[in-house]
């Protein structure tokens, strides 16, 4: 239970949802002086329940949100925000969260599982399904298959479609079919979604980028593999979305197991712990703006 009392019912605390709101809809207008913050939601399958404390430190500190995005676990966490759900409406879905409640297995030469089940998660977890329903922009970004270019999904149409494309890992998750588009994880194209909120009109922007283990050198399976063949190639892409952040905040999740959701609980702390650490200079933005850093990103095709 927060401090207003609103848990039971997912509704953030009025004064701060205000704050966050004022930008985002052109009711209230922020000063141009004072930072519209972008947060960024990287992948990691259930290591992305760590976002869900970076959200609760945000809240806990008064820290207005202006736009979200999100890749993979990032884009579910991320809509969920965007529509309205506060930090303890995500966390009561992360806590019962299983894998059989998003994946089901077949056998597909393109896949070991189908992401339809997933449909059924999100509506339950999500406030709004279309992107005109949401509170605060949002972008989620999938990879075309056939191009190999990030594919951001904002501003209107559905949501649900985008978050399974952008979920579809690769050998685990069938690919998604989706306006013309073969479509899979966006972490193929784009570990964590930074530049897409500068195009939403985030002036500083806060990156969550999931770690995995990187000394594991036990490959007991395909997906190890795989997995690890993908920490690799983000490593050549990461120097791109990290220009476009202000702030990296990392979560000290490494050593959990990729579907560890019985360790829900722990990785949201973690994720709390690692968004506390940066509070104070995120305070400061308000105080004394920083120049908002875009040199060198460029943004990617829109849907």
């Amino acid at each position: 239970m927060d401090a207003s009392g609103n848990a039971s019912l997912g509704v953030r605390d009025s004064n701060w949802w205000d704050a966050t709101r004022e930008w985002v809809r052109g009711g209230l207008r922020v000063p141009q002086s004072q930072p519209r913050i972008g947060l960024a939601l990287g992948g990691g399958f259930a290591r992305g329940i760590a976002h869900v404390g970076v959200l609760r430190a945000f809240e806990k500190n008064g820290i207005p949100i202006h736009a979200i995005g999100g890749v993979s676990a990032g884009a579910i966490v991320a809509a969920a925000f965007a529509g309205g759900a506060d930090s303890y409406r995500i966390e009561e879905a992360a806590l019962s969260m299983k894998l059989r409640d998003v994946a089901r297995w077949t056998l597909n030469p393109l896949g070991l599982a189908g992401s339809d089940r997933m449909t059924v998660f999100l509506a339950r977890l999500l406030p709004g399904k279309r992107f005109e329903d949401l509170k605060m922009p949002l972008a989620i970004v999938a990879t075309d298959l056939c191009t190999g270019r990030p594919v951001v999904y904002r501003d209107k149409g559905d949501i649900v479609l985008p978050i399974r494309a952008s979920c579809a890992y690769p050998g685990l998750f069938l690919p998604v079919e989706y306006q013309n588009r073969t479509l899979v994880d966006g972490f193929v194209a784009m570990e964590v979604p930074a530049p897409p909120l500068r195009g939403l009109g985030a002036t500083h922007v806060i990156s969550v980028a999931i770690p995995n283990r990187a000394d594991d050198r036990e490959f007991g399976n395909m997906l190890s593999i795989i997995n690890r063949s993908f920490q690799i190639l983000s490593s050549r892409t990461e120097a791109e979305w990290r220009r476009a952040s202000n702030l990296v905040i990392e979560p000290d999740v490494a050593r959990i197991g990729w579907d560890s959701f019985a360790d829900a609980r722990r990785m949201i702390e973690l994720g709390e712990r690692a968004a506390m650490a940066v509070i104070p200079t995120v305070k400061k933005w308000f105080g004394n703006p920083v120049p908002a850093r875009t040199e060198g990103s460029s943004l990617p095709a829109t849907a």
